[in-house]
């Protein structure tokens, strides 16, 4: 009988790839994203309430409605805001991270 031995991946490694395919998900991927609208907006639509939405916090951002303000094809742009999307909660990770390894050391 033969024994296989599992090799570990070590953590650096599995975030590293783990960015890699959100980066490939989020900027390639996205590009061919269904164009018709989310679930949310099909059902307002559906039962007739879509055109009573107000404007939201969010309106004036750089990267609202799915894409890059000034960027004007709609894939780049919305690869883009996928790709500001990835980097943004990777550094807010990344700094939570490093914040409670240096609690725990204490």
């Amino acid at each position: 009988m033969t024994t296989t031995s599992r090799q570990r991946i070590s953590t650096r490694t599995l975030v590293l790839v783990g960015l890699a395919v959100s980066l490939v998900l989020a900027g390639i991927i996205s590009f061919y994203a269904s164009g018709h609208p989310d679930g949310l907006e099909f059902v307002a639509h559906k039962l007739g309430f879509a055109d009573s939405a107000g404007s939201h916090v969010s309106d004036g951002s750089p990267v609202a409605g799915y894409g890059v303000q000034g960027v004007h094809n709609a894939r780049l742009s919305g690869g883009l805001a996928g790709v500001l999307g990835v980097v943004l909660v990777g550094a807010v990770m990344y700094a939570l991270t490093r914040l409670l390894r240096r609690r725990s050391s204490h």
